[in-house]
């Protein structure tokens, strides 16, 4: 039986993908050898390796404008301190929109000063902040691009005065933005581009050197763009299967031909929640996440029924995170629409039976 994957994290893969790294991880590029055991120092993975930090300039339209794409170790969670060490020298403003914006805020407060532009977090975060200020003399401002805990996403960002950084670990590369207005993105591999294991970290150069401390060698981002993401042994596998991600979507026709699928699945299932009165959106519905959809049973009597149904229907990922319940439809680039309509069939059944 086909599995419809909604996880959160690590993310469904396109199945073209699945196959040519299982290959790879027997026989790559009929070398004889397992791409797990070749030299990262070797031609072939370095290749890979500027592949993959090509691709994600070339996609994120950022080519030839002074931005250098890295793939580093240690997830997201390691650049929330990382953007404090490297740019953060008296005073930095963050929007705090959930779980993983209050996270860089607690990393950040241990350099400098951090002061909160803006939060949701009185309401649960269930909704973006608008309408307030960024303080021009600050370092830089902080945002998150998308909360996959309580399915919220900016639909606009700010012409920030200062230096933006936007943790984009859940939406990267899945709809078309003005990638210029940043100056700084980093994203986890494994919500929307590939294995768990690499972080896409994407800078603009102008931005560095400009703080007095000292930098740790393996922190300092201008360390790593010297030595081509190559300061230490890369996530070999985790930066190949992400080439492979970035190679499969451009070849789908690059972020506007997904950011149209994405919008079209988001349609489906709101429309379902909406419309099914045994169901209710969590988040506002002018903020609501195209990558992950939240909603609550109206009845929590009916949970056992419905979960039995998913399972028969071969619907997999779907709980929500277990600091906010309920449920949780996470829709990444490789999620196929025809998921999201069995899961909406399923939802509609459920609706006949109550």
């Amino acid at each position: 039986m086909k599995i419809h994957n909604f996880s959160a994290g690590p993310c469904i893969l396109p199945q073209e993908v699945l196959l040519k790294s299982s290959e790879a991880v027997m026989d790559f590029n009929n070398s004889g050898l397992s791409l797990l055991e070749i030299s990262h120092r070797s031609k072939p993975f370095v290749d890979v390796m500027e592949n993959a930090r090509s691709l994600a300039l070339e996609l994120l339209g950022l080519e030839g404008k002074g931005y250098k794409a890295l793939f580093l170790q240690g997830g997201a969670s390691t650049q929330f301190l990382m953007v404090a060490l490297n740019l953060l020298e008296k005073r930095a403003g963050y929007l705090n929109t959930g779980t993983w914006s209050n996270n860089a805020i607690k990393e950040a407060r241990i350099y400098d000063d951090v002061y909160e532009v803006a939060s949701s977090k009185e309401a649960g975060y269930n909704y973006i902040p608008k309408g307030y200020s960024i303080p021009e003399d600050y370092d830089y401002f902080h945002c998150t691009s998308n909360n996959t805990i309580f399915g919220t996403q900016m639909k606009s960002f700010p012409d920030s005065p200062i230096p933006m950084v936007c943790d984009m670990s859940s939406d990267i590369f899945s709809r078309q933005l003005d990638f210029t207005k940043f100056d700084l993105i980093y994203a986890g591999a494994q919500k929307n581009m590939g294995p768990a294991g690499t972080t896409l970290v994407v800078i603009k150069e102008d931005i560095l050197g400009k703080v007095s401390r000292k930098i740790p060698s393996v922190m300092d981002y201008k360390v790593h763009i010297d030595k081509s993401s190559m300061f230490n042994t890369p996530p070999v596998f985790a930066v190949y299967v992400s080439m492979l991600t970035l190679e499969w979507l451009k070849n789908l026709g690059g972020i506007p031909a997904i950011e149209k699928v994405n919008e079209m699945k988001a349609r489906v299932i709101y429309s379902e929640i909406d419309l099914n009165p045994l169901f209710k959106g969590y988040s506002v519905k002018e903020d609501r996440s195209n990558m992950n959809a939240t909603f609550n049973l109206v009845n929590d009597d009916l949970k056992e029924t419905f979960d039995t149904m998913l399972k028969e229907a071969g619907i997999s990922g779907l709980n929500g995170h277990r600091s906010v319940g309920g449920y949780r439809a996470s829709m990444y680039n490789a999620l196929p629409l025809d998921s999201v309509k069995a899961l909406v069939e399923v939802m509609s059944e459920l609706e006949t039976k109550a």
